[in-house]
């Protein structure tokens, strides 16, 4: 599209999730792609699944779900602040989410998810998440496994959690930690090359023919005319190589995850555990 004043143009991007994300007004601290990635596939998302997503906030981490989950899922979005759940869902209908997303306002850990064998995944992000374990595991569909997770900046939060999720039964109790790290990919030249073309220059800088008992003559063959020393540089084999920056950026936050079981199969787990004591 032509700008405005005629002297350049701007491109016009189809918005996604990701654009969101990087546009969108903070109302919160925000999850980020690299994290949203991460959680959509441990917790198994795929269109159809029924989720729970607790605080709502700016909405980053709801829009790339409900795209996941779209158009045959469903979202149960849970804010305790009343002008953040408002703006949000606001935000959801104008960007044709409202089918998909389901807007609550309530304090879980007081008041719960008042959700009973509805859901395939929760995903909490709450000051206090193990007061919340109790009401998400009466979510979750109890005739099938689920997954949830937890998203908490302090490890004193991550133990809290755990403790509240071996408690209630949940299984396969794993903490990560996302960090972004660059590299800087650059060219470098191959050893045997890099060593030949040293000796050949030091042997010019001597007024020493480069064509009689080098290196550079064997690597090129006796019946070959030696190549001058930028030749080699200009035809070498280069190979990519990539390096780490001295020091990785990133939010300090713990995603822990954990598989909820039905009651039938916890049943068999609590028995063969019992047996084999």
């Amino acid at each position: 599209m032509v700008s405005s004043n005629y002297k350049g143009f701007v491109y016009l991007l189809h918005p996604t999730p990701e654009l969101w994300t990087q546009v969108l007004p903070h109302r919160t601290q925000i999850l980020y792609i690299a994290d949203i990635s991460f959680i959509s596939t441990q917790l198994e998302l795929k269109p159809g699944v029924k989720m729970i997503e607790s605080g709502t906030g700016s909405g980053s981490f709801s829009h790339s779900i409900a795209r996941t989950i779209a158009p045959t899922g469903k979202l149960y979005s849970f804010e305790y602040h009343e002008e953040r759940a408002n703006l949000a869902q606001k935000e959801f209908e104008e960007h044709g989410l409202g089918d998909v997303i389901k807007m609550h306002h309530r304090d879980v850990c007081k008041d719960g998810f008042q959700l009973k064998d509805e859901v395939n995944a929760v995903f909490l992000d709450l000051p206090a998440p193990w007061d919340a374990i109790a009401s998400a595991k009466e979510a979750f569909k109890q005739d099938r496994t689920g997954k949830i997770c937890c998203f908490s900046p302090c490890i004193e939060q991550v133990a809290r959690t755990v403790a509240a999720l071996e408690e209630y039964g949940f299984i396969e109790i794993t903490m990560y930690e996302c960090l972004i790290r660059e590299h800087t990919v650059s060219p470098l030249q191959k050893v045997e090359f890099s060593t030949a073309i040293k000796e050949a220059k030091e042997r010019r800088a001597q007024g020493l023919p480069t064509s009689e008992n080098s290196s550079i003559k064997r690597k090129f063959g006796k019946d070959e005319p030696t190549p001058l020393p930028e030749e080699i540089e200009q035809t070498a084999n280069l190979m990519l190589v990539s390096k780490t920056l001295g020091e990785t950026r990133g939010h300090t936050s713990y995603l822990t995850f954990a598989t909820f079981l039905p009651p039938t199969a916890s049943d068999v787990v609590t028995n063969n555990s019992s047996d084999s004591n």
